[in-house]
């Protein structure tokens, strides 16, 4: 194997957990040279990666299929021996079917699997079927490695940890309040709660897009603490994620953050609303915590991804949930 392109276009924790398969691969075949195709703004998770050798961007937000049609003829001269194509959607099988590649693996889901010389049963997780999405993607290259999967990894630079080390001169403590999803995010008063409840020995770093500062800003000035910083947008992917890896915990929802975590191995307690661990996106480090509700709720979850309201309009997945849950995994 000389050269491998791996595609997920979707959203950063989808690209996050994907990278699981580059350190397989990376680990089995350390001379193969490896490509990504991601969407736009994702291309910052491989900055100076030590062993990707090239990001392709998709810019999904203008011009799409223009700009699709564009990265066709440009994937083929580059004469991949692999693509591995994550996703089931059409746009990226028909890119995988024309890519010139000598072999092509993908979801039998995608509309275009048939003209792969590879497809794999996409395996759906639910309560009686729990299967975490690296496991699940870990079958798109067990006949190349195994059926074991490693677990995702980001490489921050020197530079982004010296962006951040300012902020670790001391014990802290992250949270990540924002979810683009509404019943995946738990709610400010609850962050305000913990935010008080936190000792005030630690430094608290409130972390997330430019778009949550006024949400974090709230939360800060709620709780009445003077131990809290608002960094939303002030730090990028690399530098948040290189920020989680020494937090003595992260409280983070069923989002991103989550796979930042993950990726770095940091210790995370990730807060579970409308959705469930079992559908295969929860926290892989080693020191990992789930906390969701201790009620029996006839309508969680609601569905296999957040919604933009409670259909029930109590939220109480996540008002029910105590902050002593959160607290419980704090170190002693």
């Amino acid at each position: 194997m000389r050269k491998i392109l791996f595609i997920q276009t979707a959203f950063i924790g989808d690209v996050v957990l994907a990278t699981a398969l580059q350190e397989k691969i990376h680990l089995a075949y350390p001379e193969t040279e490896i490509h990504w195709l991601v969407r736009q703004g994702n291309d910052i998770l491989f900055h100076q990666h030590p062993f990707v050798k090239k990001v392709w961007v998709w810019n999904k937000q203008k011009n799409k299929y223009t700009e699709l049609l564009n990265l066709i003829p440009a994937i083929r001269k580059e004469r991949f021996d692999i693509v591995i194509n994550l996703q089931r959607f059409a746009a990226t099988g028909l890119l995988t079917a024309l890519s010139g590649a000598k072999t092509t693996i993908g979801f039998d889901k995608n509309p275009f699997s048939r003209f792969f010389t590879k497809s794999v049963p996409h395996q759906i997780a639910s309560l009686q079927s729990a299967i975490h999405e690296t496991d699940r993607n870990q079958l798109l290259i067990a006949d190349l490695t195994d059926a074991t999967p490693a677990r995702p990894r980001l490489y921050p630079t020197k530079a982004h940890y010296q962006k951040v080390a300012s902020y670790q001169t001391e014990p802290y403590i992250c949270l990540a309040p924002a979810s683009v999803w509404f019943t995946k995010q738990f709610p400010v008063h609850q962050w305000v709660k913990l935010l008080e409840a936190l000792p005030q020995s630690y430094s608290v770093y409130l972390l997330g897009a430019p778009g949550d500062r006024k949400m974090c800003d709230e939360i800060i000035r709620l709780a009445s603490v003077n131990n809290a910083t608002n960094l939303c947008g002030m730090l990028n992917l690399l530098e948040s994620a290189a920020l989680q890896e020494k937090a003595t915990m992260n409280y983070v929802n069923d989002s991103a953050p989550m796979h930042f975590a993950s990726a770095m191995n940091a210790p995370v307690t990730a807060i579970y609303c409308s959705t469930l661990p079992q559908f295969g996106f929860g926290p892989l480090s080693s020191n990992s915590h789930i906390v969701e509700t201790t009620e029996t709720l006839s309508c969680r979850p609601c569905g296999l991804h957040g919604k933009m309201a409670c259909p029930e309009k109590h939220f109480q997945c996540a008002n029910s949930i105590t902050i002593q849950q959160l607290l419980n995994s704090l170190p002693q």
